[in-house]
């Protein structure tokens, strides 16, 4: 199996400094943050290998688009496949809890 190269969209890079952040400031812990923040990235990695890893969102626009989402921990990481080019696009991760649809 060939290897996907993993490319964030600007947003989606912009987004891990503040979800880490909240964290430090939630638990008061810079460590749960980063441990927090390696588990996000080590579960965006793993795409690399499995592309198709992610489900098909229930929102029918977003699975007619072409996207895809794995969990990790608390948050969906969007992405869309490209076989062709041997890529996976990550387009945005949000709180499981965020109303995403209408911010991809």
């Amino acid at each position: 199996m060939e290897m996907h190269k993993v490319v964030y969209s600007d947003v989606a890079k912009e987004q891990l400094d503040p979800i880490a952040m909240y964290i430090a400031q939630d638990s008061g812990d810079v460590d749960t943050a980063l441990c927090y923040y390696d588990r996000i990235e080590t579960g965006v990695s793993r795409l690399s290998g499995f592309p198709y890893l992610g489900t098909s969102p229930s929102d029918s626009i977003l699975r007619l688009q072409g996207y895809r989402m794995p969990v990790v921990e608390r948050h969906l990481v969007f992405y869309k496949v490209s076989d062709d080019e041997e890529k996976v696009y990550i387009s945005g991760i949000f709180h499981s809890r965020m109303e995403y649809r209408f911010l991809l």
